[in-house]
């Protein structure tokens, strides 16, 4: 069972959760540090500034993702990740995840194994930063001439590898389901059911269930979510909506969950101004005020 699904109603899957996460609702709001991609990427902002932004506005937590330290793929050195490390801690800012991209989904084995080296190298990272979880992709689609089940067969030894690694290190595997390789609530379950590791979790990315109805979607996958992305839309049959707060707050509180919920402002273009108005947005809409 996967490490975060531990929050389900009364019934095998909590009873197999029994002493990870007490049952209950317990948020903290975080930043996704892709919220400021354009002016990362433009060398306007760096990483010790969005941690600033956060201490400032009040925001608990930071998804520093990877794309943005020096160097990447490669690891930053160790001296920049101790003083992002140390800012953060005396700035009252949680470094609660990092992420990267790679891609599992692709039928050549040593592609496969370049990346899970990739996964690796940043779970040693997310150890150095202190933060709990690495986030993570499936694969960008089904390759040609493939099947779905055909690649979730290579796919599911590539995670179980890197959770058994990042197991030593004391950091979660957080899978991000995307709408790529991973469309639905379903899908995304078969996948985190067959690693079966408890050092492997869910991003609930709201934003990335676009079949059906988003909510009901979202209420599937809250028992396995060891964090979020809260997005400004969610996508009935594809269709783009203002997502519903007071609808998200009243599914954790329906399934319960413990831990920090990201937030990614994707409108905007990295204003400031426009990120805290959305992280003020949250707090109201799901009463956290």
């Amino acid at each position: 069972m996967a490490a975060c699904a531990l929050l389900a109603p009364p019934g095998d899957l909590l009873a197999q959760a029994k002493g990870q996460r007490l049952t209950g609702t317990r948020i903290k709001l975080g930043l996704n540090a892709f919220s400021f991609n354009g002016p990362l990427r433009a060398g306007k902002m760096t990483l010790d500034d969005v941690i600033d932004f956060c201490a400032k506005t009040g925001i608990d937590g930071l998804d520093p993702t990877g794309y943005y330290f020096p160097g990447y793929p490669a690891a930053p050195s160790d001296a920049y990740l101790a003083a992002l490390k140390k800012r953060a801690f005396l700035n009252g800012v949680t470094l609660n995840c990092t992420g990267i991209k790679q891609d599992f989904a692709v039928p050549d084995p040593a592609a496969r194994q370049k990346d899970i080296q990739l996964v690796k190298t940043w779970v040693e990272v997310a150890q150095k930063l202190g933060a709990s979880g690495l986030r993570v992709f499936s694969g960008i689609r089904v390759p040609e001439g493939k099947t779905f089940e055909q690649t979730l067969a290579y796919m599911v030894p590539a995670f179980q590898e890197c959770c058994d690694y990042a197991a030593q290190r004391g950091v979660v595997i957080a899978l991000q389901h995307h709408n790529d390789f991973l469309k639905t609530a379903a899908e995304t379950i078969r996948l985190m059911e067959a690693v079966e590791s408890e050092w492997f979790g869910l991003v609930l990315d709201v934003g990335s269930v676009r079949q059906g109805n988003p909510y009901a979607e979202i209420e599937k996958l809250v028992p396995y979510a060891c964090t979020w992305q809260l997005k400004e839309n969610v996508y009935r049959n594809g269709q783009a909506e203002p997502v519903d707060l007071p609808k998200i707050k009243a599914i954790i509180d329906r399934v319960g969950y413990r831990g920090f919920v990201p937030f990614e402002a994707l409108q905007g273009g990295g204003s400031p101004a426009v990120i805290a108005a959305f992280f003020h947005k949250i707090r109201e809409g799901m009463g956290l005020t």
